[in-house]
């Protein structure tokens, strides 16, 4: 990352690592692999991720970090010799480490130590065979013999310059078994020459462990490409006598060879180095880290990119100069791809915001005592980053609501004919311009009678009305309502939903609730792909220009004098032998000026069905950098923003489903009135 602190870095790889660790254990959890071989990939994932973050953490001065990580990864190595089992316990209190950590590195404070006491108790009493009603380990590798290695190993002289401390290197070894080893000073300069931050000692180990190669290579993981090692095979009898004692070597003993890093047995090739071919001879792509600030000021460079091109358009359009007109085609072309690469850079697939919630089913299903399944489809889809960053609460919450509302217990499970565990399904798509993402359940559904007694109550409805279901269910998101027999700590004070509702609105989106009793509930959110740019319609009514999103425009068709004069008192207009409804934006908008003589009827999709909004002119397609409104003017729903025109001029950007809700509102009005 360019401009990025050491630390800085160590804080964002620290990020990365701890979600591969809790995916792996949540993995675990799941016993998603139930073969031994998968299984044991799930552990090494997840004792990979603990090892670089102790190397990285000590490295860059996370001493602590790397102190507490030591002591899980030592259970998580048992893990990978057999001698414990991954138990639900054992997961939980890997789970509570990994959320120590994460604490540690983004808030380190004095009350760390306290915080990691009852973890640190968890493990050594796992260690002990005895948390979480494990049995005493059994020892995988009885009757396996263990073997004798002999190391050589020089590190590079910067290397505690680096970070590395030998001392650490060394004490990792003598946790692998059985160790001898031998410090040779006869690399050491004279004292008048010694620079005491340059590592001149290198070192011979004796090492015998029921452990694999692979196993003592790890220790090296972060040093291994700069240092000199060299790993033999003892003879079975020099590996039996092999002594647990540390002694300095006399000068003159012979060093290992420069470059001689491996013995005759191929060192394995590690994935984690870029643009090295991995197993299959491809190299990875190559990424780079870039700050999302960064992004949103290229977004804000490539919008006023946009409106320039427009005014050159426009320029364009009424010169004569046919080298003029040539060169702003080329500059609108150049300026399309550009704004189409920049917003392909700002979206991020679904998925990274999917994955957070599986330790919030995993945490929820445990809290309540239910059995979840968490189901996600389309985790490849794509969503403007702002879109998915301020996504993340309102997605919890509608979680956490299906998963104390929606889903029953296991009993009444059981007794309404359902498998006992409940399932959750987080689906993404895409549909057009907008990212469909729904929440659906198996579990009971809304109850119509009970929303519609505390609509009752609550003054929502009048007495004797009978809303529609999709009417109705959307009183949920209404301020203090709940439905809940009582407050939880999850839910039943009658906040959350409306918040919910606000959150999604603020992304120019909307939700759509679907439900059947006894089956389950879905929730739907239509999101716009982005926030930054979009194709729109632009119109005049009046002498006022407005644009409206062209996801949500089907067809525009004229609205004739005789049709103007039928539809009087009705509104509705027959295309294709189909009744379509509309509304006079003029009125809406109380245009001074009279009506141009042929107004377009621009048909768009408002929640599922047609309507027409009659306006004076179709002026063509426009590209719209979008604009929020003032302070004074973002509570009229009606509009979602503003841009800006080629001539200078402002157009409201039409928000249609809010504009046709309150249409509705208007022509009642008018009717009653």
């Amino acid at each position: 990352m360019s401009g990025a602190s050491p630390n800085d870095i160590f804080l964002q790889e620290a990020q990365d690592l701890l979600e591969q660790l809790e995916h792996a254990l949540l993995d675990l959890a799941a016993d998603r692999a139930a073969d031994p071989r998968g299984r044991g990939e799930l552990i090494d994932r997840a004792f990979r991720a603990l090892h670089t973050i102790k190397g990285s953490g000590a490295m860059f001065g996370f001493e602590a970090v790397a102190a507490f990580t030591h002591h899980v990864e030592t259970v998580f190595d048992r893990l990978r010799q057999g001698k414990l089992a991954p138990a639900p316990g054992v997961i939980s209190l890997a789970l509570s480490a990994k959320d120590h950590i994460r604490k540690m590195i983004d808030q380190p404070g004095p009350e760390d130590e306290a915080a990691a006491a009852p973890i640190l108790a968890g493990l050594a009493a796992l260690l002990q065979g005895e948390a979480g009603g494990l049995p005493p380990a059994p020892v995988a590798s009885a009757g396996v013999q263990p073997e004798g290695w002999r190391l050589r190993m020089r590190l590079p002289r910067d290397a505690m310059q680096m970070g590395t401390n030998p001392l650490l290197l060394l004490d990792e070894l003598r946790g692998l078994g059985t160790a001898s080893v031998v410090a040779h000073d006869d690399a050491v300069p004279p004292l008048e020459l010694l620079n005491p931050a340059e590592c001149h000692v290198w070192w011979t180990v004796e090492l015998l462990t029921a452990l694999p190669r692979s196993a003592i290579e790890d220790v090296f993981l972060f040093v291994l490409d700069d240092m000199e090692l060299q790993i033999d095979a003892l003879a079975p009898a020099a590996a039996e006598a092999a002594p647990a004692v540390a002694v300095r070597a006399p000068a003159g003993d012979v060093p290992p060879t420069p470059g001689q890093a491996t013995t005759s047995a191929e060192q394995p090739a590690r994935p984690d180095k870029a643009g090295q071919p991995d197993k299959s001879g491809r190299r990875p792509a190559e990424s780079v880290r870039v700050p999302a600030e960064r992004l949103d000021d290229l977004m804000d460079r490539v919008g006023e990119l946009v409106i320039a091109q427009s005014r050159l358009s426009q320029v364009a359009a009424d010169s004569r100069d046919p080298q003029v007109k040539s060169i702003a085609e080329d500059i609108q072309r150049l300026a399309l791809e550009l704004r189409d690469s920049t917003m392909g850079v700002r979206t991020v697939p679904i998925g990274s915001l999917f994955s957070r919630f599986r330790r919030l089913v995993h945490d929820l299903s445990a809290q309540l005592g239910k059995e979840i399944t968490l189901v996600t489809v389309g985790e490849d889809t794509e969503l403007d980053k702002t879109v998915v960053e301020k996504l993340n609460d309102p997605l919890i919450h509608l979680l956490r609501n299906s998963i104390d509302h929606g889903l029953e217990p296991p009993q009444a499970r059981a007794d309404a004919g359902k498998p006992a565990a409940g399932r959750i399904t987080l689906t993404a798509r895409h549909a057009g311009a907008e990212v469909l993402i729904s929440i659906a359940d198996d579990g009971r559904g809304l109850d119509r009678e009970r929303i519609r007694a505390r609509a009752l109550e609550n003054g929502l409805l009048a007495p004797g009305s009978t809303p529609a279901d999709a009417e109705l269910f959307q009183l949920i998101f209404q301020a203090g309502f709940s439905t809940a027999p009582a407050v939880t700590s999850l839910s039943g004070r009658g906040v959350g939903m409306d918040v919910v509702k606000q959150a999604i609105e603020a992304l120019r989106g909307r939700i759509e609730i679907a439900s059947t009793a006894g089956q389950g509930t879905e929730l739907t959110l239509r999101l716009p792909l982005t926030l930054a740019i979009i194709d729109g319609l632009l119109v005049r009514v009046g002498t006022g220009r407005y644009v409206l999103p062209l996801s949500s425009v089907e067809e525009c068709v004229e609205l004739t004098a005789a049709d103007d004069a039928r539809s009087r008192g009705r509104n509705f207009l027959n295309i294709r032998d189909k009744l379509v409804p509309f509304l006079r934006l003029r009125d809406m908008f109380l245009a001074a000026t009279p009506p141009d003589p042929y107004q377009k009827i621009v048909v768009v999709a408002a929640g599922g069905r047609q309507v027409g909004l009659v306006v004076d002119q179709v002026i063509g397609n426009h590209q719209t950098v979008i604009k929020s409104l003032s302070i004074l003017h973002e509570s009229e729903r009606m509009f979602s923003g503003a841009t800006i025109l080629g001539d200078g001029a402002v157009a409201l950007i039409l928000d249609v489903a809010n504009l046709v809700e309150r249409g509705q509102e208007y022509e009642e009005l008018r009717r009653a009135g």
